[in-house]
Formats: C-alpha cells, structure tokens, sequence
C-alpha cells in the first residue's frame, strides 16, 4: 500500500500547540498579599489623634479661666459670690507650728532681757561713777582752807553791789564740781553757790532755795539781767542772759552755763 506522506507541521501549528500546552502545565497564580496602608494614612490618623488631644488639654485649661469669671470673658466686673467660690477653691493657707512661734516669742524675750540688763549695768556704772566722784569732791571740799562765807560776811572784798559784778565774781566757779551741802570752792550745790557769790558783797542769805527766793523782789522775765536769781521748785542759780542760767546742777556735773529748761520759774533781784 502505497503511503501518504505525512503533513508538515507549520511553526504557528507547534506554536499554538505549545501553548496550549503550557496553559496546560502553568502553576495557578498566587493571591496578592494584603496591601500596607500607607505612610500617609497613618500620619492622618495620628494628627487627628493630636488635635483630639490638644483640644482636650485646651479645654481643661480654659476651665478655671471660665470659672473665675462665669459670666464671659468680656466682663470686667466680677460678682462677689464668684470671687468666694474661687478663694474657697484655690486659697492657700500656711500653717505655722507652736514650736516655731514659741522660739520666736522666746528668742524676743531674750533680746529684751538682755537690753534691760544692759541699761541696768550701765545706770549701775553711773551711779557708781557719780558715787566715786562725790567722795573725791568731798574729800576734796573737806580739805578747804580757804575764805568762808563767814569770812566773807565779815570783810567782804566787793562793799558795792551791782548786778554786772555778781555775775563776773560768779562766773569765776564755772568748772567747779557739785557736793551735797556744798558751800566753797571746793563743791558747791546750788543754794550753796548762790550764798558764797553774794557774801562777797556783804549780803547774808540762808543756804536754801525758799530762803533765798524770800530775800529779794521777784521780777518780771523780761526784766531779768544776768546777776538776777533763777528761782525753780528745789533749784536756783544765777540768771545769766539770753534765756540761760549759771548753776551747780547735780551729781557728777560742774557749774555751767546752760539754757533754762523748764517755764515753771520765776525770777528774783537781791540788793533793792
């Protein structure tokens, strides 16, 4: 039998065939993977998240700004019952312990006990400075030797008085200390010195401030000259010119000439 040639076998026949084949064969295609959600979508989420939360702190912020002033933030006035409340709720109060108060209180103490003891010790220091002055002064004025007020009433050295010549003769003892009782040169208190003056010019007086003032004329203030007697309440002295008198003051002093300190004084002229 005579055979038939087989037909050729075209390339688009083997190709067809050859693919048919590999649709056949091919491996089923993969499920696609879940896609990320993208960089952008997150930073969306977390803004919002932020603003939500920024909101909130605002809010909480705003809050005791709204309750001091309930009524809006436009008004400048603000009601008693709102302020209370804001004291009631915000106030602070500071507690101080007893002890502390009382180491204060204690310490305050101390201070002053201290001053007072300190201005105790130092008038005690006076006293006994003056004490120690005085016995010097007496011993001092025990010891004259010189003219007496007797003396003097006897022979006195000035027979003419005037007024210019008391004051220069008593201007003669500025200097000299003051003693209880005292009538020389050696300490005179006050009446004293006034006796001592005016017995230089033959004139007794008694030593005391009363009898003195009982002596002579009083005057007027403006009358007065230097010379005159200064009469106090328990003190005198010599007037000596623009409101001033020349005495022997007290303990630890000497005679001076000093403005008159008080106005409870009058004055009196010997010698008229």
């Amino acid at each position: 039998m005579e055979q038939k040639a087989a037909a050729p076998v075209t390339a688009s026949g083997a190709g067809a065939a050859g693919s048919s084949a590999g649709a056949a064969f091919r491996k089923p295609a993969e499920k696609a993977a879940p896609k990320k959600p993208s960089k952008k979508v997150k930073g969306g989420v977390i803004n919002v998240a932020v603003m939500t939360l920024a909101a909130g702190l605002i809010a909480t912020m705003a809050l005791p700004a709204y309750a001091f002033n309930p009524q809006g933030a436009d008004t400048a006035q603000f009601k008693s019952s709102a302020v209370d409340s804001m004291k009631k709720a915000q106030s602070q109060s500071v507690e101080v312990p007893q002890t502390v108060a009382a180491a204060a209180v204690a310490r305050d103490a101390a201070t002053a006990t201290s001053e007072q003891e300190l201005s105790a010790a130092k008038a005690a220091k006076a006293a006994e400075l003056a004490r120690q002055q005085a016995a010097v002064s007496f011993a001092s004025y025990a010891s004259y030797s010189g003219p007496s007020v007797t003396d003097f009433l006897a022979n006195p050295p000035y027979p003419s008085f005037s007024l210019p010549q008391v004051f220069s003769v008593a201007q003669q003892y500025i200097g000299t200390p003051y003693v209880f009782g005292g009538s020389t040169p050696a300490g005179f208190d006050c009446s004293g010195y006034v006796m001592y003056v005016y017995a230089q010019f033959g004139i007794s007086l008694p030593h005391s401030v009363s009898g003195q003032a009982a002596m002579g004329k009083r005057i007027s203030i403006a009358d007065a000259q230097p010379g005159d007697l200064v009469i106090m309440p328990g003190h005198d002295g010599f007037y000596a010119g623009n409101g001033n008198i020349m005495d022997a003051p007290d303990t630890g002093r000497s005679i001076s000439i000093r403005p008159i300190w008080t106005s409870d004084y009058y004055i009196v002229r010997l010698g008229i």
